[in-house]
């Protein structure tokens, strides 16, 4: 027999009811339910509420953190009054991460606007600046050798590209 039994653990979660209400729980599917869920969230890695766990499988944690009464299993309106708890606090983290966003977004925009007036300020006082994101330039034009004569031939263009004699 599996110690705490069913009846004792339903015993321990209606504990805290008061006489005359209903109890929170009426049935060991309720207790398997819930028991079954916490050992979930024990496999995902959420932190035991019981001390010294080593070598107790989940659900087992599961059934002592019930048995110690430190696993509530909630009614229908509590659980909706911490949904709506829940949901403020999602609500409230979503409007913080826009609102760093916006953030990261304004500071890139106001770097980028200071780097162009400082490129803009560096060309005005007549300084090189390289634009990492240009390419390179190649020099086309062509010398002749002192030995040679170079003249252009005509109908080449500006820059002197045409053959050397």
């Amino acid at each position: 027999m599996i110690h705490p039994s069913y009846v004792e653990l339903m015993k321990v979660v209606n504990e805290g009811a008061d006489v005359g209400d209903e109890p929170v729980i009426n049935s060991r599917y309720s207790i398997v339910c819930a028991t079954a869920k916490r050992a979930r969230q024990l496999i995902d890695h959420r932190k035991p509420l019981i001390e010294n766990t080593e070598g107790m499988k989940p659900l087992s944690i599961a059934v002592e953190e019930m048995w110690e009464g430190k696993l509530r299993i909630l009614t229908d309106e509590e659980a909706a009054v911490e949904q709506e708890k829940q949901d403020a606090y999602d609500e409230k983290v979503r409007e913080e991460r826009a609102r760093q966003k916006e953030e990261e977004r304004l500071k890139a925009e106001e770097e980028a606007r200071q780097k162009a007036e400082a490129e803009a300020a560096a060309d005005e006082d007549g300084e090189i600046i390289e634009d990492e994101s240009s390419e390179e330039t190649v020099d086309t034009t062509v010398f002749a050798s002192e030995d040679e004569d170079f003249t252009p031939h005509a109908g080449d263009d500006e820059e002197g590209s045409g053959d050397a004699e």
